[in-house]
């Protein structure tokens, strides 16, 4: 009998994993899919892909759309643009979440549940799109860089997650352990705190970085001026607005019209390189940082 419910167990077991394979494999097709077919498009022949012709691989290939990106000065400031401002933005919010989420984790902090609580709700009640255009308008952040950093600044949900990580994942004897030994608040938090918090930190960076770099909303708001531009913006514009502007003015409407279809793809991947290439090195921390800051607390 012990032998049939072994056999049988292990039918059922394969069974349930083919299923999750099939079910896994599906759900990776279904992601990769759009950008094979992006990655195809960009070096596929217009022609061929107004056309709906191509399906995975790419056809007539032609690099017409990445040259027309190489000489478009536009998109080239769009790309420094959006380097800046996710490379500072990522800098003042990593920062500023550490300099508040440290404080929150402390239990010898007064009044730090109640703190949390007017914080919390920041998530579910805020002033509206109109209020926040007056209160930048107001600090004369209106067409500059920081209207796009200082006002998310710090996102509630990632405060919540770093401090929790602090609470569970650096034990308080170890830091009561360095005040006995008359280490300082802030030295206490350049060299043990933040050295033993690479997993959140990485995680944290990863997810201001990526909203940074696909952020157009606030700059199609608050920038006027078309040389601060992020590359999101130009890319929408492209999209949207004033395709034929994007491509050369001295081809005809017709070849305008296929060249600014490859350029939509070709300008989708270079916008997306950056965020997966980072990827990968940030990784293995992960998932260890997300699940051991999320988990209790």
């Amino acid at each position: 009998m012990s032998n049939q419910a072994s056999i049988s167990r292990s039918s059922d077991e394969k069974i349930f994993d083919a299923v999750i394979y099939t079910i896994a494999a599906l759900i990776i097709v279904i992601v990769l899919y759009p950008l094979i077919f992006v990655v195809s498009a960009s070096f596929s022949d217009p022609a061929k892909v107004l056309g709906g012709e191509v399906w995975l691989l790419p056809k007539n290939i032609s690099l017409d759309a990445y040259t027309n990106i190489l000489h478009n000065g536009k998109i080239w400031t769009g790309y420094t643009n959006t380097i800046i401002y996710t490379v500072i933005g990522t800098v003042v919010n990593i920062i500023m979440t550490v300099l508040a989420a440290y404080p929150l984790s402390r239990p010898d902090l007064p009044g730090r549940k109640l703190l949390m609580v007017i914080i919390t709700l920041t998530m579910f009640f805020g002033g509206g799109l109109i209020p926040t255009y007056l209160l930048v308008k107001n600090l004369g952040l209106l067409d500059t860089m920081w209207a796009l950093i200082i006002p998310g600044a710090i996102a509630t949900y990632n405060l919540i997650v770093m401090r929790t990580y602090f609470q569970t994942s650096i034990p308080w004897e170890l830091q009561e352990a360095a005040h006995i030994d008359g280490c300082s608040n802030w030295r206490l938090l350049l060299n043990i705190i933040l050295p033993l918090s690479k997993p959140i930190l990485a995680v944290m960076v990863l997810f201001y970085a990526v909203g940074h770099w696909n952020s157009y909303f606030n700059a199609l708001i608050y920038i006027r001026n078309e040389a601060r531009y992020p590359l999101q913006l130009v890319l929408r514009e492209i999209l949207l607005i004033s395709q034929s502007d994007a491509v050369d003015a001295n081809v005809g409407l017709e070849n305008k019209v296929m060249l600014a279809e490859s350029i939509k793809y070709a300008v989708i991947m270079i916008s997306s390189l950056p965020i997966l290439i980072m990827y990968p090195f940030v990784q293995r921390h992960f998932v260890k940082g997300v699940m051991i800051g999320s988990i209790k607390g």
